[in-house]
């Protein structure tokens, strides 16, 4: 019979141990594939389009750069919108890794579930089951999954994000800088504020190319000279204020 080993852990596990003979190693195993799947799925809710559905405004998959993230909500002309759309984007990276940390090592969980939990909930993001596969880009629910790892790891990367975006006001560079720095941050605050492990700066390392991928064309257009600033609107591609629907 399983062994149950904490006072968190115990009744689910002499529960499930009435019905199965898996090993200890295997029914870990189990909890850290649903806590992946799970976060995966967390990581799948577009808030962009589902705040923007609530609040009457247009899909931002039909305008400005019809990227479904909180810098194109912005251009519908709701602040209240790409706020709420931020903040919930960087939840749903926070709060997969925040419960592993809390719980998960009572199932099992060690950093490589936190690692792959994390990722799960970015990739989520940029491939939602939900929306067809067609994410957005993922640096709200990048920065979110940074603080669930340390909040220190976070600051330091929404920090640079700040700078670069403050003095350049290129939100695809900020994003770009601050992916590249993450890692770099995480290796810092080795034996310093935290353990690093490889598992956790592997993480990081992918989100961050992961990201760097999503924003190709921007990174042309940055090359180029013609990426859209903070605070300009692209004329080309006027955001609707509202949804409209036909009258039946």
């Amino acid at each position: 019979m399983l062994a149950c080993r904490t006072a968190a852990s115990r009744s689910v596990r002499c529960a499930l141990a009435k019905y199965v003979t898996l090993p200890e190693t295997s029914l870990d195993l189990l909890y850290s594939s649903l806590a992946v799947a799970l976060a995966y799925l967390i990581g799948s809710l577009s808030f962009a389009v589902i705040v923007s559905r609530v609040m009457g405004l247009g899909d931002p998959r039909t305008y400005g750069s019809k990227n479904p993230g909180a810098t194109n909500v912005l251009r519908s002309g709701s602040k209240a919108a790409a706020i709420a759309t931020l903040l919930l984007d960087a939840l749903k990276g926070w709060l997969p890794v925040t419960l592993v940390k809390l719980f998960g090592q009572a199932y099992g969980m060690e950093d490589g579930t936190i690692a792959l939990v994390g990722l799960a909930a970015f990739m989520g993001h940029l491939w939602p089951v939900f929306f067809r596969f067609k994410g957005g880009k993922g640096v709200a629910t990048a920065l979110g999954v940074l603080f669930g790892i340390h909040w220190l790891l976070g600051l330091a990367t929404a920090a640079t994000w700040l700078i670069i975006a403050f003095f350049f006001r290129y939100s695809s560079l900020a994003s770009l800088v601050s992916a590249a720095f993450a890692p770099v941050f995480y290796m810092l605050g080795d034996r310093v504020v935290w353990y690093s492990e490889r598992s956790i700066l592997l993480a990081v390392f992918l989100m961050g190319m992961l990201l760097a991928m999503r924003h190709w064309e921007n990174i042309n257009r940055l090359l180029q000279g013609t990426e859209s600033k903070l605070g300009r609107k692209k004329a080309e591609a006027p955001a609707p204020p509202k949804s409209t629907k036909k009258a039946r």
